[in-house]
Parts: structure tokens; sequence; C-alpha cells
């Protein structure tokens, strides 16, 4: 399969094309604009300016999408996965530290990915407003134009379901229009001035920084770096389409980019005297033929809703990435295709939705939603930068080449977050709460287990081989009224013999459960699609099993139905005891009935932990309890399923003592009370 993803195809490089760059593609629309309104408009824009800001685009773009992410992070994938987190995943063996940069970094990615579709939408759709259809104007005001993106935001993230290839199908044919188009109208533009393509000279971009004609100075970069907040969203699509398929795609996609960036330079230099400010028009669609506007912003629409979905997709991955490395409860992912790369996960998409749709109504217009983007996306590149740093270290690079990678990202991305931070107050504050909300429950479930790790006691494991004789006394003795035919825990058993003592806790403390089989089940997900596959060890008895379940990725986890198979087999073959019943409706009926138990923690009053400790493992078994449906997750759903809560004691406990007085002590105890 994984070469499967590498092989570069026609098919391949079109479904990149509508799956990755959509967030990076669409920046021409609002890039320009940006920096004209910070330097007072359009009629005050110069050459310097213009020629300037423009080589500034052109290298950031050259140097931290090409050179970082294309040319080197793209080498830094955990099988076929990329993202912040997969990359986590190959370095976090080198220092306990890196964690830290890893939740940082995933925390604002995810935040960012609510901004990216309400900014990117609602940029496309004001290129409608007030324009005239005759005589007409569907659009004569802002708030038909949030009535609209909504509208558009809805119908996006309920078309998921349908899994990222079935999108990046529909969505490639019109990204390559869309990139083919900004070529085209970029060339068409520059042809009245080719005097622009002085701007691939980077003395023009560190000119500008110092120079009087801008007006902001270093703080430009905050508008440069709009033109390149696609880039990490790119390394988080690689699961899906392959890294060859990017690589491939890459260049068209940046020729075009650049040919248009050039192209509204000619015109915004050769229409300075144009009615209007910068804060009023946006040199994208100003400066197309006025025959091809309508067509202009119609497929600066369609693009806009597909730059929304590299974000969706790439929040997908990384939440299922996050899961598996336990900065984030486990979460029901579906698989709409046979590639596992290609997931959606139905919670991850509600909430998007719902942040997303908030920030619409909260900010109103693009122009304040502009000074909100990027950010977050700033803090997740400087810190995968980190992550890199060790990843090259990883594959024994020269220090002195991982030194000089550090030193010049590093550098770039700090310059990029001080000029990004100026927009803390208009609007920055936003995405930086929604990262600090989701960093502090990555905080909690990562850390949580951590303490709860290191101070779990000892024997919280046990030999399931050393109980096999007491429950099977316990399966044969009639002075316990029979619980259930087959008991049924789900709980993973480590290397085959350990599990935690907490079942067996509930099987025979708690009040004894007497069954004429015990069964303990662990799911084990594989990376192929289809895998149905188990294995079984009774340790030697005919009523206590341990069933390895192997099932495929986009198998469903229905335990129930499997686990009456398996009883099948084992009763045709002796493995276990007959189970006839006398009672059914089914005449010859060989399987009895089935209980299913799930043990969920609860912190017991005897866990000594004191303050910060104590907190976060509370705080962690909080979530577990209000995010997880372990029932739903194993397709327990119909089944007869009990969900039994358990102590969980942390930490050296010292037993509560009291002591015993004689009877004729008490009233004197009394007087004294």
């Amino acid at each position: 399969m994984d070469r499967k993803r590498k092989r570069i195809t026609m098919a391949g490089l079109l479904i990149t094309i509508g799956i990755v760059y959509g967030d990076i593609g669409t920046s021409p629309l609002y890039v320009m604009k940006s920096i004209l309104e910070g330097n007072g408009g359009l009629a005050t824009a110069s050459r310097e300016l213009i020629v300037g800001s423009i080589s500034l685009i052109l290298w950031t773009v050259t140097l931290l999408t090409t050179v970082k992410y294309v040319m080197i992070a793209l080498n830094a994938t955990n099988h076929g996965e990329g993202g912040i987190f997969a990359l986590y995943a190959l370095v976090r063996k080198r220092a306990k530290w890196l964690v830290i940069p890893a939740l940082v970094g995933g925390a604002a990615l995810l935040a960012d990915g609510t901004l990216t579709p309400a900014v990117t939408v609602t940029t496309s759709i004001e290129g409608l407003k007030k324009m005239k259809f005759g005589a007409n104007i569907p659009v004569p005001n802002q708030s038909v134009v949030i009535a609209i993106t909504i509208v558009i935001l809805l119908l996006l993230f309920s078309i998921q379901r349908m899994g990222t290839s079935i999108i990046g199908k529909a969505f490639g044919p019109i990204m390559f229009v869309w990139f083919t188009f900004l070529g085209l109208t970029g060339i068409a533009n520059m042809s009245h001035d080719w005097s622009i393509l002085e701007a691939l000279n980077p003395v023009w971009a560190i000119r500008i920084l110092f120079s009087p004609a801008n007006k902001v100075g270093i703080f430009i970069l905050g508008s440069i770096f709009l033109a390149t907040t696609g880039a990490e969203a790119l390394y988080s699509d690689v699961g899906h389409v392959g890294k060859g398929n990017i690589r491939g795609s890459w260049p068209y996609v940046f020729i075009c980019l650049a040919l248009n960036y050039l192209g509204q330079g000619v015109w915004i230099l050769q229409n300075t005297n144009y009615k209007g400010s910068g804060a009023e028009i946006n040199p994208f669609f100003t400066s197309m033929p006025a025959n091809l506007r309508m067509f202009a912003v119609i497929l600066a629409t369609v693009a806009a809703i597909i730059a929304s979905q590299a974000l969706i997709t790439g929040s997908f991955t990384l939440v299922s990435e996050a899961s598996g490395l336990k900065f984030l409860p486990r979460m029901n992912i579906n698989y709409p295709t046979t590639e596992q790369g290609q997931i959606y996960i139905p919670s991850v998409n509600k909430m998007l939705c719902v942040a997303t749709i908030a920030i619409v109504f909260f900010f109103q217009t693009s122009e304040h939603m502009e000074a909100a983007y990027g950010l977050s996306i700033t803090v997740t590149m400087l810190m995968t930068t980190l992550l890199l740093f060790e990843y090259l270290g990883k594959k024994k690079r020269p220090f002195i080449l991982r030194l000089c990678f550090l030193l010049i990202f590093g550098f770039i991305e700090t310059m990029f977050l001080i000029s990004s931070l100026t927009k803390f107050l208009h609007g920055g504050y936003v995405t930086v709460l929604i990262a600090g909300f989701i960093g502090v429950i990555m905080f909690i479930w990562y850390f949580g287990n951590k303490v709860r790790d290191q101070h779990e006691e000892t024997n919280a494991y046990v030999r399931l081989d050393e109980y096999t004789d007491m429950l099977t006394d316990l399966s044969h003795d009639d002075d316990y009224p029979t619980y259930a035919t087959n008991l049924v825990y789900m709980a993973k058993v480590k290397y085959n013999k350990f599990i935690k003592r907490e079942i067996l806790y509930s099987i025979l403390d708690k009040r004894p459960k007497r069954a004429r089989a015990y069964w303990f089940v662990t799911v084990n997900v594989t990376n192929e699609p289809f895998t149905a596959k188990y294995a079984v060890n009774t340790y030697g008895t005919k009523n206590v099993i341990n069933v390895q379940l192997y099932l495929g990725f986009k198998k469903q986890t229905s335990v129930n139905v499997y686990l009456r198979q398996i009883v099948h087999d084992l009763i045709a073959d002796g493995t276990i005891e007959a189970q006839p019943q006398e009672y059914t409706t089914g005449p010859g009926r060989e399987v009895g009935d089935f209980s299913f138990v799930i043990v969920n923690d609860v912190v017991s009053p005897l866990t000594k932990l004191q303050g910060y400790e104590k907190w976060i493992v509370q705080a962690r078994v909080w979530l577990q309890n209000l995010s997880s449906n372990p029932a739903t997750w194993f397709g327990l759903e119909y089944a007869d399923t009990v969900v039994e809560r358990v102590p969980l004691i942390l930490g050296k406990t010292k037993r509560p003592h009291i002591k015993r007085v004689a009877p004729k002590d008490y009233s004197n105890l009394k007087k004294e009370d």
C-alpha cells in the first residue's frame, strides 16, 4: 500500500491539487489586499513597496513552503502519515521535552483550521457584493454575504463523510482550472510591464523591510505570511495523497501563484488613481477584465470551498494521530475508502463546523478575519522547525547542517511570529483562545496518563493465568446465581497474560459474577482495510478465554457478532464446553446469552495524590467519561452491556484506622462531645 501511495500518476496529481493546495492556492485573494490596507491604500502604493512586497512573498513561499516542507518535511513521515504529530512520533524518544512543541504546535494548527474556512469563503463571496446582474444586485450588503457563506460552509462540512478520495476527484479538475486561471490572468497583467520580474531578486525583499516606502516596517510580515499559511496543511495531508504526488504537482502550483502575484503588482502600479482606497477594493478581483470578473468570483468561491477542505482533512489526520499518541481521547473514526490515510471523524467535523460558523458571526467581514489569520500557524511552523531539527539528528545529519537549518528557519519564523502578534488585539486572541482550549485538553489527557502510570500501584496488573482456577471454581459454584452464560470484558490483555486488577475485582470482589465462560477480549486494529482474524488462549481451561481480535480499519467493530461465531468455533472443536439452551426460539441453539462489561475508572477518596497531580488525574478521568462511548466504539449499542465504575487508587495508601472502645466508655465519649 505504501508503494501504491507513493506512485506518481496523472490521477494522483489531479487529486493532490484538489485536496492539498486549497489553502495556499486561495492566498492571492487577500494577500495583496492586506498589504495595501496596512500601507495606506492603493493611492499611496509605490513601486518600491509593491516590487519589494511581491519579492517577500515569492521568497517566503520558496523558503518556507518549497524548501522546508516540500523538500525536507515530506521526508519525515510516519508510516506514510505527515503533520506535526507524526513528526513527534518519529523523534519523541530523543528527549522528553519534545512533547511540549508537539502539543503547542498541534493545538495551534487545529485552532487555525476553524479560521481558514471562514476567511477564504467570506473573502470570495464579498467579491459578489454590489455586483450587478442586469438591473439586480443579488448581494447588496454584508448580511447577505454572511448568509451565503454559512450555507456554503454547512454544505461543505456535510459532504465530508463521502471521503477525501471522492472529494478530491471532484475538486481536482476545478482546482487545476483555478491555478491555470491564476497563471494566465497573471501573465495577461504582466504583459503591460515585464519589469515587475525584478521582484525575483531577493534584494528587493530585504530592502523593503527597512524602506520608508513601507509604513509598517517589519510588521508587513504579518500580511506576507498569509501567502504561505497552507504549508503546514500540505504536510498534514501527505497521508491522503503521498509525497510523490505533492512534489510532482507543487512546481506547477507555485509557478501559477507567482505569476498571479506579479500580475496583481503590475495592475496596482498602473492603477494608483483607481477610484476607491485599498480598504475598499480587492486587487485580485479588480485586476480582472470586466468580462471575466463574474467568472473569477464564481471560480474563487469554489476554490475557497476547496481551501477549507484542505484544513478539514488535515484536522482529521491530526486528531487521529493525537489519539494514537494519547494526546486526545479515542474517537470514532470512519474510513470512507479502502486507503487507511483517508479518514472521517464525525465528532471533529461537527466541532469544526460549529466553531467556523461562530467565527463568521463574530468577525462579520473578511477584513476583520484577516487580522486574526495566520497568528496560530506561525506558532505551529516554529514548533515544527524544532522537531525537524531533532529529526535531522535522528537521521545522522551533520550537526552544523542541522544548526543552520534551525537558525535560518527559526529566525524567519520568529520574525513572522513577532509581526503576527500585532494582530492579537485585533482578533488574534480568538484563535489563541481556541488553541489554548485544545491545548489544555491535550495537556490534561497526556500528562494525566503520565501521572497515572507513574503512581499506579505495582500490583495494578496481575497475571490472568494465576486466577484461572478461581474463575473455573466460581463458574461451577451453584451457591451463586448465574450472572450470564458468557461474561465478556472488553479489556486489553498485555503479552497474552497481564490484565488490570480492576477487571478481576469486578468479577470476584464487587459481587461474584458466576458465568459459564469468562471472555477477555482485546481489539487490535490492523493497517490493512479488511482483516478479520482472531486468536485464543484458554490457559488450559474450558471456562477462561483470552480472545485477540485483529480487525482491519474498515471492518465494523461488531464484537458481539464476531464473538458469537468464535463461540461456535470453539464449541465445535471441543475447546470450550457446549452451551445448550433449554428455553429458546431457535431449536438446537448451542450458544448461550452474552453480557458485556466495560469498566470505567472513578478516582477513589483513598488516592493520596496532592495538588496538581490529583487535579490532573481527576480531570483526565472526567474527560474520559465525558468524551468516550465504549459501547458504540465496540459495536455493542444493541447488546446487553453494563458500564461499571471501579475505584482508581493511586499512590501509597494508608488504610483508615478506627479504635474500638468498651460499651461502658460510650457515655463518657458522648459527654466529651
